[in-house]
């Protein structure tokens, strides 16, 4: 017998890590992981492109597009964005600065409370009885013949699983954007290249201004509201063509309310969403195409524009559906206000989703980021997940330098209503190890 093949064979059918000696890369259930990180940064934003906005949205389940160009600074980031988070996850702190601009926040609110995607979240299963388009985002949970998405060397890639429980397969590789071709890292014809050097940012002489912020402890929330998908609880709709709309969250995020509520100081339940947009209510055809009847809000605008979160992700033991799996991604905010888990948005056409912190298979310490769009791209580099305490992290979009950048702060790190741009390019630039502070163009 042969003897490789077996303990090939052992590995594939427990789902455990095959290490990829030539890179120090390894597949865990589907995903590639190289090294824990500190910073990642996306360059290249704002090629010119296209996608198909949302013209019309019918009762009856009719749905039109029509193109939508953009380019320059984030595009199409630069476009307004929503937040989202999904449990298990505690949300301490959350701000929204824009740059070179004063602090205008407004007090809202305060609580002492095949059409497969290529990579698109599963992150709520959405109402009964309901085929809203979505994939399985648990790659080792496939069957023979259904289509595998995963991160292969910083690449998202796709490809037919042809595995029936015998010998390790390897992957086909798959189409990238350009034809050209994509295959696992340490495979034979991987062509392995050190790190490239590490991101920095220019420091800048101006400040963020803050325009929204949340604490949980303080039970605050100014210039922002917190909503999810419980559409016909309190506010918003729910029909059996378009299912549950956005609507304003309760306390605790486990049902809708009939306005809005500050997030409460609590662990938020496995496989439970919330949304984050600003307080500014969408009237007048100022949103654009939203859904009939749903709860809509703008989101967070402008080609340069910097979140800072402080966040726990503890683990749940959980291994349900989506149990165990936190994530925090930012969409762009036409999705939501739509449809987000349907065909009727303008996900697939590459308007914009950015995974800032995403843990894959349940009960994994690692976060992943992936950038969704025309030019999509991932890293195979990881966050370490915040199990106990928290994280405080910056994600910077950066207008001028095309570039968004995602950098774990210091545990001190105040969130004021005025931080200084030098501040945020001193927190990256600390990090002069270029294994711990990544950069991925996207057009490469």
């Amino acid at each position: 017998m042969n003897y490789a093949l077996t303990i090939s064979t052992l590995l594939a059918l427990a789902g455990a890590a095959a290490v990829v000696a030539q890179n120090n890369c390894y597949q865990e259930k589907g995903n590639w992981y190289c090294s824990a990180v500190q910073a990642i940064s996306y360059s290249n934003f704002g090629t010119p492109g296209k996608y198909q906005k949302v013209a019309t949205m019918g009762s009856s389940g009719e749905c039109d597009f029509a193109a939508q160009s953009y380019s320059g600074g984030m595009a199409p980031m630069d476009e307004e964005v929503s937040w989202h988070f999904r449990g298990p996850i505690q949300l301490k702190q959350f701000a929204f600065y824009t740059a070179g601009s004063g602090n205008s926040k407004r007090s809202t609110n305060s609580n002492p409370h095949q059409r497969r995607y290529a990579h698109k979240h599963l992150h709520n299963p959405g109402p009964p009885n309901i085929d809203d388009g979505k994939e399985e985002h648990q790659e080792h949970r496939r069957g023979v013949g259904d289509w595998v998405t995963a991160t292969i060397n910083g690449e998202v890639v796709s490809w037919q699983n042809q595995y029936t429980g015998g010998a390790a397969a390897t992957p086909a590789p798959a189409a990238n954007n350009d034809g050209g071709q994509r295959v696992a890292p340490g495979s034979a014809s991987a062509a392995y290249s050190a790190p490239p050097p590490a991101a920095s940012m220019n420091a800048g002489s101006g400040n963020w201004g803050r325009q929204s912020y949340y604490n949980a402890e303080q039970g605050t929330a100014d210039g922002l509201v917190f909503l999810n998908y419980h559409g016909g609880e309190g506010s918003g709709v729910f029909d059996t063509t378009w299912g549950m709309s956005l609507s304003f969250a309760s306390a605790d995020n486990s049902a809708g309310s009939a306005s809005p509520v500050t997030l409460a100081d609590t662990l938020i339940a496995d496989n439970s969403e919330f949304v984050i947009m600003s307080d500014k209510p969408c009237s007048g055809g100022s949103c654009g195409i939203v859904r009939d009847g749903t709860v809509a809000y703008h989101g967070f605008d402008g080609a340069s524009k910097l979140f800072l979160l402080e966040f726990g992700m503890p683990l749940s033991g959980n291994t349900g559906f989506n149990g165990d799996m936190p994530a925090a991604w930012v969409l762009n905010a036409q999705i939501p206000r739509t449809i987000q888990y349907g065909n009727c948005s303008c996900w697939t056409s590459g308007c914009g989703e950015f995974d800032v912190f995403e843990v894959l298979d349940s009960g994994n310490q690692k976060c992943k980021s992936t950038w969704h769009g025309i030019n999509a791209k991932g890293d195979s580099n990881w966050f370490q997940r915040p199990t106990r305490g928290t994280m405080k992290a910056a994600v910077v979009f950066d207008g001028s330098a095309s570039t968004a950048h995602i950098v774990v702060l210091s545990d001190n790190f105040s969130f004021d209503e005025s931080v200084p741009q030098a501040s945020i390019a001193a927190s990256l630039n600390s990090i002069s190890d270029p294994t711990k502070n990544i950069r991925v163009a996207l057009d490469s």
